[in-house]
């Protein structure tokens, strides 16, 4: 071992690799203290540096006519008409809410809020994308994962209800990997003028403020912690779990963007993950200067901090400003006004290092190149071979269910199907008004852009299952879906931000599984035609015995330039034809049904023809802007008759329809071919609709008419029948005996 590896006393307690320490050494031309080995610890953090994703992430489009802002800042922008804008983006809560999932989920709601306001944009929803263990089963992981959600449901309803954001949809999805690393993301959507867009920026020798809340010793070192396995000493990372406050948050909210408005700031950023010191740093590295702070002057709430701690903390609602010259006393008012902080810390300066001091004394100085941008790494993947094994097994030859009939009520039943009503129903989803399709009424929430005919369209979606068998083509699935149910409410996709939730990237089965799903998102961003502007990336899910699926929770955001030309799920009047657009397969791989049904979790998810992909999700927005379609619904997890009976319960209306494909009967009913969306028509339109479809050379079925109290399905070989309200009672109870 080197002199100076030797000599530093504090190497092992910060638990860099022996390599980057030599690197921060070199880059330093010195052994670091403490303070700076800790800054470094955390700024070159996979959950702060992506050094694993970094390289991979370049190969994803984020480029496109709507594009406003792309990756690179606190959240993504895109155009959508008249000099509006939206700001989003997703972001991962995971280690904290696994180890207390109250404050993990609610803080990850106001870090996700933060993310967008500072970009000058109201936040107007968030979307929440959950994964969780076994419900069933085993009785000690049931009750961890009753545990789990109902603190997690119950932390994100607190947050987003007490500060005013309406929760408008979400994906939830139960399975045995996620056991004990729950996954919680958060996407939050923003509304701006395109004027008012603000970046991370500031001139030279500007002020540098820190506003919001004061500064306490809680989610010290979450960065690092979100970087690491998860152990069975849960317990003890109690302390690295943030504690909000979202009266305070809301406060924040305000104050800051009525200074946005005013024109009092040049330059905002969220204080996130690793506190001040990522959010001074990465201003430092946008604004090509350096930085002095001084942390005697930042506001504390607990005696005794030292400047690391001051440092390291992660308290929540906290927020860097830089004022417009001469606007420093208007800044300082307009936050008194609102009882919040708001005062200099510290100076932009042309000196490229980040200087800390504690009144006069400089306790850590580094070069804010090196602290901001970590090394990076290309490894070799391998595919796990038991799940290469498990994709290739046959699975055509399950037997085929005796009662069909009974088979839909127990696909209903599971709790991937059944109904979300008891989550989404603990959140305010309307505050604000402008929320137009609420949950439970269309495959993705629409949401008012108000003095304008314009909606935005959101929807965030990931089949966990797909992903684990085949994750490049999961990836693209996640991404093509997401999209479809934008587009079958009549929203255009413009663009998405990611979550990718992976395993451990320093084995080659984790890093195999990384690469693959960025790499199925290229090819489906560039098929599609829509691009990336945000994102996440949250590794190390992953333990001695586990790794989650690779999870790549996409979010998309579409625009509708007419809200009255927009289409729900539910049918609603009786005597509209039903069509099918799209084509029925005999594929069974990695679907729900051979799951829930056979307990085989095996072969290859559903070919997924993007050229067809895109060719259908524009038919049915043309279908719908033409005024003959109000009513749509994608066929997706469960197959074609799930999506049947789902369309029976907003209204209560059921459907006779005819399927007269030559398939093996529960392929036909429960496969998850893709591209395939269920639409009704006026009879009046019928003709008019078929034969437009036939001059787009797509592929479509009338399959029978809305109408009646029972879904009946014939087929050529069997007739079945459903009562409408017994198979709603049999779809709302599975949650709703868990969360009450």
């Amino acid at each position: 071992m080197a002199m100076e590896e030797t000599l530093n006393p504090w190497l092992e307690e910060v638990g860099i690799p022996l390599e980057e320490y030599r690197e921060i050494v070199r880059l330093l031309g010195r052994a670091p203290n403490r303070l700076e080995l800790h800054l470094f610890k955390v700024m070159w953090s996979e959950h702060c540096a992506y050094k694993n994703s970094r390289p991979l992430l370049k190969r994803l489009p984020t480029e496109g006519p709507h594009v406003l802002q792309g990756p690179g800042e606190n959240a993504g922008v895109v155009r959508i008409g008249d000099g509006w804008a939206v700001a989003f983006k997703i972001e991962s809560h995971n280690h904290p809410s696994a180890v207390e999932p109250f404050q993990g989920a609610a803080t990850g709601v106001g870090g996700i809020l933060r993310d967008v306001f500072a970009m000058g944009a109201r936040p107007i929803a968030v979307l929440d994308a959950l994964r969780f263990g076994q419900l069933e089963g085993d009785a000690a992981a049931a009750r961890r994962t009753r545990y789990l959600l109902s603190g997690v449901v119950s932390g994100i309803a607190h947050y987003g209800n007490c500060v005013g954001v309406p929760t408008v949809g979400g994906d939830v999805y139960f399975h045995p990997s996620y056991q004990e690393n729950p996954l919680v993301n958060a996407m939050c959507v923003g509304l701006l003028r395109e004027e008012d867009l603000k970046k991370s920026r500031a001139s030279l020798g500007r002020p540098v403020y820190y506003a919001g809340a004061k500064t306490g010793r809680d989610g010290i070192g979450g960065a690092a912690f979100a970087s690491e396995e998860l152990e069975e000493d849960n317990e003890a990372k109690r302390p690295s779990v943030q504690v909000g406050d979202p009266f305070m948050e809301k406060l924040l909210l305000e104050a800051t963007l009525e200074a946005i408005q005013r024109d009092l700031v040049e330059g905002v950023q969220d204080m996130g993950a690793a506190g001040l010191t990522s959010s001074l740093a990465e201003m430092a590295r946008n604004s090509g200067l350096g930085i002095e702070l001084d942390v005697r002057k930042v506001p504390r709430r607990e005696a005794g901090m030292t400047p690391l701690e001051v440092m390291l903390s992660e308290s929540q609602e906290r927020m860097v400003l830089v004022p417009r010259e001469g606007k420093e006393a208007e800044l300082e008012a307009l936050f008194a006004r609102y009882e919040l902080d708001a005062v200099p810390v510290g100076r932009t300066i042309a000196e490229p290092v980040f200087r800390i001091k504690d009144g006069e004394e400089v306790v850590a100085e580094v070069p804010v190149q090196a602290l901001a941008e970590a090394p990076t790494y290309v490894r070799v993947g391998r595919e796990d071979p038991e799940i290469r094994k498990r994709r290739e097994t046959d699975v055509s030859r399950v037997p085929i269910p005796a009662d069909l009939e009974a088979t839909l009520v127990r696909m209903l039943q599971s709790p991937n199907l059944a109904s979300r009503r008891p989550i989404y129903e603990r959140y305010d989803h309307q505050v604000g008004t402008n929320t137009v399709l609420v949950p439970g009424k269309g495959d993705a929430a629409i949401l008012r852009v108000k003095g304008t005919n314009k909606a935005i369209a959101v929807k965030v979606d990931a089949n966990p299952r797909y992903s684990l068998l085949a994750p490049r083509l999961g990836a693209m699935h996640a991404l093509a879906e997401a999209c479809r149910n934008v587009s079958v409410v009549g929203a255009t996709p413009l663009a998405y931000t990611d979550g990718l939730n992976c395993g451990n990237p320093e084995t080659p089965e984790g890093y195999y599984e990384l690469a693959e799903t960025i790499e199925g998102l290229r090819e489906a961003s560039l098929a599609l035609g829509v691009p990336v502007v945000s994102g996440n990336v949250s590794l190390y899910n992953e333990g001695p015995t586990y790794r989650i699926p690779p999870t790549p929770m996409v979010g998309v955001v579409g625009v509708l330039e007419d809200l009255e030309r927009r289409a729900e799920m539910g049918f609603k009047t009786p005597g509209e034809v039903i069509v099918l657009l799209g084509e029925n397969t005999e594929e069974l791989g990695a679907s729900e049904y051979l799951w829930r049904v056979h307990g085989l979790e095996a072969g290859r998810p559903p070919r997924l023809d993007l050229e067809r992909e895109r060719a259908v999700q524009a038919a049915i927005r043309e279908l719908i802007q033409r005024g003959w379609v109000q009513t749509a619904h994608d066929v997706a997890d469960g197959g074609l008759l799930v999506a049947l009976a789902e369309m029976t319960f907003p209204y209560g209306f059921g459907a006779t329809v005819e399927l007269r494909d030559e398939l093996r009967p529960d392929a036909l009913l429960f496969g998850e071919a893709a591209s395939r969306v269920l639409f009704t028509v006026d009879k009046l339109h019928l003709q008019d609709v078929t034969a437009w479809l036939e001059a787009e050379g797509l592929p479509h079925h009338v399959l029978g008419e809305v109408g009646g109290a029972r879904l009946e399905v014939l087929l050529p070989s069997a007739r079945l029948s459903w009562d409408v309200t017994e198979l709603r009672e049999a779809w709302e109870q599975p949650l709703r005996e868990i969360l009450g």
